[in-house]
């Protein structure tokens, strides 16, 4: 008997709270958020162009099942700049996962409770000593913010805090605006702005209590500022005031780049590329690994899906640099695919955030299982022993889906 079928048999009158699709999950966590901190979830540049593309873009490449030869047994292990995961899924970091009051801690105990890595935003509402603690395999990530002064101090706090590794962010983000409106998002979750989101709070009567439930045991009303931009136990910044601090910083350079590469003792992700020449400069710069990526939609609108330009930059430079991908992965057969067009590992972000929303903890565990369980029939459908056999020739590639930027 499965264990959807346990949970449904033991209170078939109840919401089963296991999910079996990304999909799902959004839905649920849609019906649960106030509508603020879903909009939060979803929203992208202009006239999310791009966020579109990063998910169809994906429908696009075909398998080649077989019908006979299945492995009976397959793995799917592998390393990102040293550390060893269960599968090649890892969480993205995204800001202020205030969803729930455990935000980043959830994230991170779910991830390690699957075997995998934790990515931690510079602008997360936990730090990162919490974080850390509850998954050893944090990829902390830094953005030129500030000058080369703070970004060092975060870099040594992040190696101080037992950081396995750094992920610099340079991509986020050129184009505030959006088609469909920006949430309303407070600063600080206190009495004025509980009255004032009262009438969206008010029809999400489960999530209100759990906030409800962590004021009373923590007797402090939980605040949304960025405790990791600042040194430990500092009141760090708003959202919005980290934000402006960013936008008002000289943007880092090539040489910026590779001083970060030198000033932090361990590997360094650089996050956000989708040109071959850039991927060049990357390994020019002494990275260890690139994510290409167009921060989810939340770059310049109408950038192509990070999909479509994951081949180019694998054949340019992936004999030299480990090369991820971010963007628009929802299935586990989308794992299989950016692994089959060169990617090492996967980054996933709105996928787990909607896990979060609709289940807290148990919800990113559901994602990632869910990913995992994807991935899985996709070696079966190609009769694949392991990830590392994966290919281009297992799927029909358009001859017009790869973008060749920079090239």
């Amino acid at each position: 008997m499965s264990r959807l079928t346990k949970l449904a048999e033991a209170n078939p009158w109840r919401q089963n709270p296991w999910f079996e699709s990304v999909a799902e999950a959004q839905r649920r966590a849609q019906k649960r958020l106030p509508k603020s901190v879903y909009m939060a979830l979803v929203a992208g540049s202009e006239a999310g162009v791009t966020i579109d593309d990063n998910t169809a873009a994906f429908s696009e490449l075909q398998p080649k099942p077989h019908v006979i030869g299945a492995k009976a047994d397959r793995t799917m292990e592998t390393t990102v700049m040293g550390q060893p995961i269960s599968m090649p899924v890892m969480i993205s970091p995204t800001g202020v996962q205030a969803v729930t009051p455990d935000g980043e801690v959830d994230v991170a105990r779910a991830a390690a409770a699957r075997g995998t890595a934790m990515g931690l935003s510079s602008f997360a509402s936990k730090p990162i000593e919490e974080v850390v603690a509850a998954n050893p395999q944090t990829f902390f990530q830094v953005y030129w913010l500030g000058g080369k002064e703070k970004v060092l101090e975060r870099l040594e706090r992040a190696k101080a805090a037992g950081a396995c590794g750094v992920i610099l962010t340079t991509d986020w983000s050129f184009s505030m605006g959006r088609d469909w409106g920006s949430p309303e998002i407070p600063e600080k979750l206190d009495v004025k702005s509980m009255v004032k989101l009262a009438p969206e709070i008010a029809v999400r009567p489960k999530w209100a209590m759990q906030w409800a439930k962590d004021v009373v045991e923590n007797k402090r009303f939980p605040d949304l500022t960025t405790p990791n931009l600042v040194g430990q136990g500092e009141l760090g910044p708003t959202f919005f005031g980290a934000y402006g601090e960013w936008m008002g910083t000289p943007p880092a350079t090539w040489d910026d780049i590779a001083w970060v590469v030198q000033n932090y003792d361990g590997p360094v992700m650089l996050k956000g590329i989708t040109r071959v020449d850039d991927a060049r400069k990357a390994v020019d710069a002494g990275v260890a690994a690139i994510s290409v990526s167009n921060h989810g939609g939340n770059n310049l609108d109408a950038t192509p899906a990070s999909i479509r330009c994951l081949a180019p930059i694998v054949d340019a430079v992936g004999d030299r640099v480990e090369v991820l991908m971010d963007g628009g992965v929802r299935r586990g057969s989308d794992v299989a695919k950016a692994l089959a067009l060169g990617a090492r590992a996967v980054m996933i972000g709105r996928a787990y955030l909607w896990g979060l929303g609709a289940n807290g903890q148990a919800g990113v565990e559901n994602v990632l299982d869910v990913l995992r369980s994807g991935l899985d029939s996709s070696l079966i459908g190609l009769s694949k022993s392991s990830i590392a056999e994966l290919n281009r020739d297992d799927y029909v590639i358009p001859d017009d889906f790869m973008r060749h930027l920079g090239a």
